[in-house]
């Protein structure tokens, strides 16, 4: 591949991952002013605004492989952002809540569309020495999306509720740069086939590769590991953005803007370390899967602590640095196990376990709330799912070691 070639198709694969975190978190600062314009509805009837998408990601997900039996990977995802476009922005011509909720969830299924081509397009273009940095880069892609499109959004809002929908026509430079640029192929959607190797990390820190034939069923026990971990890095994530401003403003002493202004500096420092995500994959190789749970843990034991200034700035930068890492890492790991398949094998159940890792949280997080007597009982439910994360972490290296010597 040339050059030229080379990096016109990783800024169109990196465009995409602009968009994806965009379905729901862009409208997050808008909400106050949906609601009062829906002030007949009530409170989760306008909340599925931000929440719907999600559940419409993990179905489109589950049914990619299908997809793409179908579609080539130029027409899906033209196909996907010009449903993100109209669905999107088109809401803004729209003032009934339901067609609202039906316009974001075709907003779900566009996501759906895509969200495996940014991760899994990366695994099919470019070889396994080089995805690290550019897993690195799509999950730093991903953080700006989130910064830009909070903010502006936040400002949208200010003209008037559904100026906020506006923001999603960011999606037309990705959209005119996947037609000149991503390749028409159609990627391989047979499970029980396996063209490209697998490789594990050993107990030295090296990767071994070795080819084999397998069952759809072993296949999917083989990417087990990083899809459960995602599911915990969402679960573990989102307990933050749900909980945050509503913790640290409780005593008064921190205002809106500067809470606002910690929670954009969590993104600015997860984008941070997505630039740098390739060069720590190269230094510390066999230590860079435990700073996620331990960031986590730490972020969230500190902000546990109290809500004075230093906790939130130190707790929330650690849980930053975790996001950051945490998120390309498994990406990382899935893409090399699936090789060249990885976009309609792996990349699918890893998107739909990040969206169903986010919907799920409050509901794993609430009932533990219940148990602990505090007002940071949140965070303190962080500490403990961080420590199942850890487990979880240690136990997969582990199976990979002694998968890597059999």
């Amino acid at each position: 591949m040339k050059k030229a070639t080379n990096s016109r198709l990783t800024y169109t694969v990196l465009s995409i991952s602009l968009l994806t975190v965009m379905a729901g978190a862009a409208m997050a600062p808008a909400l106050g002013e949906i609601h009062n314009h829906f002030a007949s509805y009530g409170s989760l009837t306008v909340q599925l605004i931000v929440s719907l998408p999600a559940l419409f990601i993990v179905a489109t997900n589950l049914a990619f492989s299908w997809l793409c039996r179908w579609m080539k990977t130029r027409t899906l995802a033209t196909a996907g952002l010009c449903l993100y476009v109209l669905a999107g922005a088109g809401a803004f011509f729209i003032d009934n809540i339901w067609l609202l909720l039906a316009s974001r969830a075709l907003l779900g299924v566009s996501v759906g569309m895509v969200m495996p081509l940014s991760t899994g397009l990366l695994a099919y273009f470019f070889p396994p020495q080089e995805q690290a940095r550019l897993m690195g880069l799509s999950a730093a892609m991903n953080q700006m999306g989130g910064v830009v499109a909070t903010l502006l959004s936040g400002m949208l809002a200010a003209m008037g509720w559904n100026y906020a929908f506006l923001v999603y026509l960011l999606a037309l430079p990705a959209l005119v740069l996947v037609v000149l640029f991503l390749p028409n192929i159609r990627l391989n959607t047979d499970l029980s086939r396996d063209h490209s190797p697998d490789y594990y990390e050993s107990e030295t820190g090296t990767t071994r590769a070795r080819k084999r034939e397998g069952h759809p069923v072993r296949s999917l026990l083989r990417f087990a590991p990083s899809v459960v971990g995602m599911l915990l890095v969402m679960v573990l994530f989102f307990i933050y953005p749900t909980n945050f401003a509503i913790i640290a403003s409780q005593n008064g002493t921190i205002d809106s803007p500067t809470v606002t202004l910690i929670m954009v500096g969590l993104d600015v420092v997860a984008f941070a370390i997505g630039l740098g995500f390739g060069a720590l994959m190269r230094r510390m190789p066999r230590r860079v899967k435990y700073i996620a749970p331990l960031g986590f843990m730490t972020g969230y034991a500190i902000l546990a602590l109290g809500t004075a200034m230093p906790f939130l700035v130190a707790g929330s930068a650690l849980i930053g640095v975790a996001n950051g890492v945490g998120v390309p890492y498994l990406n990382t790991i899935a893409s090399i196990k699936g090789g060249k398949d990885a976009a309609t094998t792996v990349m699918p159940l890893i998107s739909a376990a990040l969206y169903l890792g986010q919907f799920l949280s409050p509901l794993i997080v609430t009932p533990l709330c219940r148990l602990i007597p505090f007002a940071t009982a949140p965070y303190m439910a962080g500490v403990a799912i961080g420590l199942v994360f850890l487990v979880q972490t240690w136990y997969s290296r582990r199976y990979h070691a002694l998968a890597a010597h059999q």
